[in-house]
């Protein structure tokens, strides 16, 4: 324990010399909790969190630390995160957009179908819009960062997708209501679940498969229950990382500004590359067991895009009957901030 509090403080003397400010060392200790939903093993926590946390403790010479709550914890539950950061029940969360249900639903927005391939572009394209068009989802939260996953994909136990009329009739897991909308407008049924809950809801018969990236299929080993992998990057999810407004507001403002610089741009840096390594992890994880993986070519692409032009409407139409005049405008915004960071 000496050990690190030793590599602490020289680190924390380190930043002092580069411009962060030394934390006073008479100040009395600030201890704040995060919670989030997935394995305390994810690379989301061991890869992500942890590494942020220590990043500030660092360079507030351990007057800052962090206590994590994983999905095993009592604070462990994705329906629960964004209620415990408000209510400050915790002081940092991160959580899915759209759950519950009627919450963050503007930066759903960003889960259409084939708007985002990247990680990076989706996620810098929530960033970039935060300031103007999605503040509302975030009222009484200071984001940290915001983020969307790879184009996701269809993992399912004995049907093969390949043509939008092969979902008809399948119950598959869904991270949120967008992307039920897009199940739904399929045939398919959308059944909402943590997803911890995917893997023995599969293996039972009670789903058929489940929307995931590929990470899950390791990180839950879902290649244990799944065969067949409809890798279209056919939508993604959009995740937030905030810490309570109220919360940040009460630190010193030498802590907010270590906290400032360690999150935003300095995440966002980071997205491509840690999906892009927990995808490609689970992904191999279905190759060591021979599954099908199915990708779209051209034309058949063609088609699910086809396919999929009345939905864009039919949601529209759902997000403004929610009470988000401005959807269309969101969404086009969303699509110029994707391409320019797609093709970057």
């Amino acid at each position: 324990m000496h050990h690190t509090r030793r590599r602490f403080l020289k680190a924390g003397a380190a930043g002092a010399a580069t411009g962060f400010p030394a934390i006073v060392r008479s100040q009395s200790k600030i201890t704040l909790k995060i919670s989030h939903y997935v394995p305390a093993l994810h690379g989301l926590q061991r890869e992500f969190m942890e590494p942020w946390a220590k990043e500030i403790e660092a360079k507030t010479n351990g007057a800052v630390s962090f206590q994590i709550f994983a999905a095993n914890s009592s604070l462990g539950q994705a329906q629960n995160q964004l209620d415990q950061v408000l209510n400050g029940v915790t002081d940092i969360a991160f959580g899915l957009c759209g759950i519950p249900r009627g919450r963050m639903t503007r930066s759903t927005l960003i889960e259409m179908p084939f708007l985002v391939k990247s990680a990076e572009a989706g996620s810098r394209a929530l960033w970039n819009l935060y300031p103007k068009y999605l503040r509302d989802d975030y009222k009484g939260l200071k984001p940290l960062l915001l983020m969307t996953h790879n184009g996701g994909l269809l993992h399912t136990k004995d049907r093969r997708i390949e043509k939008p009329e092969d979902l008809r009739g399948q119950r598959i897991r869904t991270p949120s209501p967008t992307v039920s909308m897009m199940l739904e407008f399929l045939g398919a049924t959308p059944v909402g679940m943590p997803p911890g809950q995917a893997y023995e809801n599969i293996q039972k018969g009670v789903l058929d498969g489940a929307a995931f990236p590929w990470d899950p299929v390791r990180a839950f080993k879902l290649d244990e229950v799944t065969k067949f992998h409809f890798d279209a990057q056919l939508y993604t999810a959009a995740f937030w990382f905030a810490i309570s407004e109220k919360k940040f507001n009460a630190l010193p403002k030498d802590v907010q500004k270590v906290i400032d610089a360690a999150s935003g741009e300095a995440l966002l840096a980071k997205v491509q590359g840690w999906w892009d390594a927990w995808d490609k992890a689970g992904k191999a994880a279905a190759q060591a067991r021979n599954s099908t993986i199915v990708t779209l070519d051209r034309a058949n692409r063609e088609q699910w895009e086809r396919t999929l032009v009345p939905m864009y409407n039919k949601a529209m139409v759902d997000f403004e009957g929610q009470g988000i005049k401005n959807a269309r405008e969101i969404y086009i915004e969303m699509q110029r901030q994707v391409a320019k960071y797609q093709k970057a």
